[in-house]
Order: C-alpha cells, then sequence, then structure tokens
C-alpha cells in the first residue's frame, strides 16, 4: 500500500459546482452569474411577487368583498348526526371531548349544532353555539341544551 492507492471515503466527496475558483475550473469571471445588472452583484436581493417593474401579477387580478380579521369560523354538526351518534355508541350527554373522540371535531375547534336531520333520542348537549331549529329539536325530545 502506498499513497498512489489512497481515496476518500464513500459519501466524504461532494460532487457540486464549485463556483468562482479561477478561469480554468470553467465557472471562473462571472462565476455563472453573467454580465451587469442587478442579479450579478453580491446582496442582491428581490422582493416576493417583483416583476422587474412590470405591474405584478397580485396587482392586477382583481379583488372584491370584505374579509373579517374577527371572523369566527365554527365547525357544523347536525343533530342527524348527534342522533346517529347516540344509536352507535349509546350516549345519552354529548359534549367537544365526545365529538372529538368520535372524530367530528378536532380539539381547538368552536362547535356550532345545527338543525338539519331527525332527533329521537333525549340528549343533553353542550357545545359552543345552536342554532334556532337545533334548539328546538333538541328539547322537543326531551333533551336539554347548554352553551359554554
Amino acid at each position: 500500500m502506498d499513497l498512489s492507492c489512497l481515496k476518500p471515503a464513500e459519501g466524504a466527496v461532494k460532487n457540486r459546482k464549485r463556483i468562482g475558483r479561477g478561469q480554468g475550473s470553467g465557472r471562473g469571471g462571472t462565476s455563472t452569474r453573467g454580465h451587469k445588472g442587478a442579479k450579478s452583484r453580491s446582496g442582491y436581493k428581490s422582493k416576493i411577487g417583483f416583476e422587474g417593474g412590470q405591474m405584478p401579477l397580485q396587482r392586477t387580478s382583481p379583488k372584491f368583498g370584505f374579509k373579517n380579521r374577527n371572523r369566527v369560523e365554527y365547525k357544523g354538526i347536525n343533530v342527524g348526526t348527534l342522533q346517529t351518534l347516540a344509536d352507535n355508541k349509546k350516549i345519552s350527554s354529548i359534549d367537544a371531548d365526545i365529538l372529538v373522540e368520535n372524530g367530528l371535531a378536532n380539539r381547538r375547534d368552536l362547535i356550532k349544532i345545527l338543525g338539519d336531520g331527525e332527533l329521537k333520542a333525549k340528549l343533553s348537549v353542550k357545545a359552543n353555539a345552536f342554532s334556532k331549529t337545533a334548539i328546538e329539536k333538541i328539547e322537543a325530545a326531551g333533551g336539554n341544551v347548554e352553551k359554554f
């Protein structure tokens, strides 16, 4: 064994372009940046969406309506879904924890009970909000409604 047999370990040598290491490397001179202009200078940074002075696409597309920053998003669950849950799991009281366990809501969701579907089971339901029809159907079935 002599020095001519030595090789670097597998994966130790990265096969990548070495830019700016003289004319002989083939990537010297302008170092693949081209001639002149902002992109050839050091410290160049473009703003997101900047299109070289042309009107950016984000500004040309029409915008309309109003987006309320303070909008409260609720996860809507219908009364019919509560009935199937009561039938399948034999549950008499429903709250956020039970809905999360059964995959109907996430832990951070605000829950609103909506009035679509039939309800025959007597349920005590706890949620963040209720629609009028949902309250009517739950109370007509003999259950009670509680907001938290």
